[in-house]
Parts: C-alpha cells; sequence; structure tokens
C-alpha cells in the first residue's frame, strides 16, 4: 500500500477559470500537447530503431524527453534554474517531490530514468509517457522487495541512471519527509557499491506573484486534472530552481540507513536554503 502525505488542507478552490483563465488554457495546453504527444510519438519511432540496436541502452531517445520537458516548463509558465551539475556516468539520484510537475523539471535538467509506484503506469496520460520513457515501476509491497532489488540493479548495471523519490509521496513542496531507505539497498550490490555514486538533488518551486506559495503542490488526494487547469489558467509565471549537490560514493557508506539519512539531510538542507 503506497504511503500517502495529508498535511494541511490544500490551497482554496479556485472554481472555474475566466475569460482570461481559459483564454490561457488554450493558449499553453494546446501547445503543451503537440509538445507533449507529438515528442511521445517521436521518441516511440525512433525506439522502434533503437531498440535492436542498442538493447537497453537509449543513446537517442533520453534527448527527446530532456528537450520536450524543457518547452513543457515554458508552456506551463515556469522559468527555469540549475545549480550545481547533474552527474555523469553511472548511478543513481533522489530527490525531494512535490508534483507531477518534478518530472518535467528534473528531465529538463539531464538524461535519466524514473522509479516510480506501480500504480503510476496506470494513470491515463501520465502512465502513457512514463511506460514510454524508460520509468522502472515498484510496488510497495515487502513481499516484492527482492524481486524489485533485482530490477533496479539490472537497469543501473545497464548504466541507466536511476532517480527516485525516497519520501515515498509528494508533498506541498515546502518540506522534505523522511526517507524510506529499502531501495537504497540495490546499491550496495557487490557488483555495484564499488563504482556506485548516487547524487542528492532539491527541486524548489516558487508560485507565481500573489499565489500560495504551495502553488505547485500536487498530494493527498488532490486531482490531477483541475490541478493541471489551474496551472494553465493562471495568469504570470512561477519559477523551480533545481539543485545537483555533489554526488556521494555509496562504498564511503557503512549501509542503506545512513546512506539514506545523509542524502536526505543534503536534499532537506537545500530546500530550506533555497525557501529562507
Amino acid at each position: 500500500m503506497s504511503r500517502t502525505w495529508r498535511g494541511a488542507g490544500p490551497p482554496a478552490d479556485r472554481g472555474a477559470p475566466g475569460a482570461l483563465g481559459w483564454a490561457l488554457v488554450a493558449l499553453r495546453g494546446v501547445p503543451l500537447a503537440l509538445v507533449v504527444f507529438g515528442g511521445l510519438a517521436l521518441l516511440l519511432s525512433l525506439r522502434l530503431a533503437e531498440r535492436p540496436i542498442f538493447g537497453p541502452a537509449r543513446p537517442v531517445t533520453p534527448w527527446i524527453t530532456q528537450g520536450v520537458c524543457r518547452v513543457a516548463l515554458v508552456l506551463l509558465g515556469v522559468r527555469y534554474r540549475q545549480r550545481g551539475r547533474p552527474m555523469t556516468g553511472e548511478g543513481a539520484m533522489v530527490a525531494n517531490h512535490a508534483s507531477w510537475a518534478d518530472i518535467f523539471a528534473l528531465n529538463g535538467g539531464t538524461r535519466l530514468y524514473f522509479v516510480a509506484k506501480a500504480e503510476v503506469a496506470g494513470w491515463p496520460g501520465i502512465g502513457w509517457l512514463a511506460r514510454a520513457t524508460g520509468t522502472l515501476f515498484v510496488a510497495r509491497d515487502p513481499r516484492q522487495a527482492a524481486a524489485q532489488r533485482v530490477a533496479f540493479e539490472t537497469r543501473l548495471l545497464a548504466g541507466h541512471r536511476l532517480l527516485f523519490f525516497p519520501e515515498g509521496t509528494s508533498t506541498d513542496g515546502r518540506r522534505v519527509l523522511p526517507f524510506k531507505s529499502t531501495l537504497f539497498e540495490a546499491l550496495f550490490n557487490p557488483a555495484l557499491a564499488p563504482r556506485m555514486r548516487v547524487q542528492p538533488v532539491s527541486v524548489i518551486w516558487r508560485a507565481p506573484a500573489g499565489e500560495d506559495p504551495r502553488f505547485y503542490g500536487w498530494w493527498g488526494d488532490m486531482d490531477f486534472g483541475p490541478h493541471l487547469l489551474k496551472l494553465l489558467a493562471t495568469p504570470g509565471r512561477g519559477a523551480v530552481e533545481v539543485v545537483w549537490h555533489p554526488p556521494l560514493d555509496v562504498s564511503a557508506f557503512e549501509g542503506r540507513k545512513v546512506l539514506a539519512a545523509t542524502l536526505e539531510e543534503r536534499v532537506r538542507g537545500g530546500i530550506e536554503a533555497g525557501l529562507a
């Protein structure tokens, strides 16, 4: 059973957009759909040739995903800023989780693959995009932990940079929840640990002027459709800052719990500094 953060109640319901809001929905939403699903069609077409030639490696199609995500942020009215550098080579990344829009912010900065809870695969729209871009789906069921560690290790051994959200749920973007350490066990595989690195990443969302600071947060029982509509219909521009902290060598840590706690501290420090 997946974890769900409830926290405080969501921002007040805005109701249906006015005339300006609907105009913005059309001006932003139509190009957004064309870019996202046009990019998906191109990616799937290229994947037909990429798969038999390169197998699990994807040297071409992740560039399409990255370009689509950067354009999508512009169409959503989000200014994009990065600090630090994404790691190169094999390894894993971990980040705080505030919204479905984190996917655009993180994939817009580098070529990576996400680890997501199994139910995401069945979500309309988001699930299709996640499967097409190589997301690894895991069930939060202790009985499947061993099999999922194997899948995780297989992808890392194939050279994929996997990013996961150790909080296990999304929040309002104003905090970092305790990191669950289960998936970190895969990083200590003897075949991986000597050369494995993991990079902490802080994603800091800033609301458009005059809006609730939790504007981009998507948590609890909030529905995707109304949340997307709110982002499209709101005048002004918000911002997202992605902080790529220095990667850590897995071999320097005694076990998964110590590693998870250290990464949590780095991510939380980035969020607190950014929001301050």
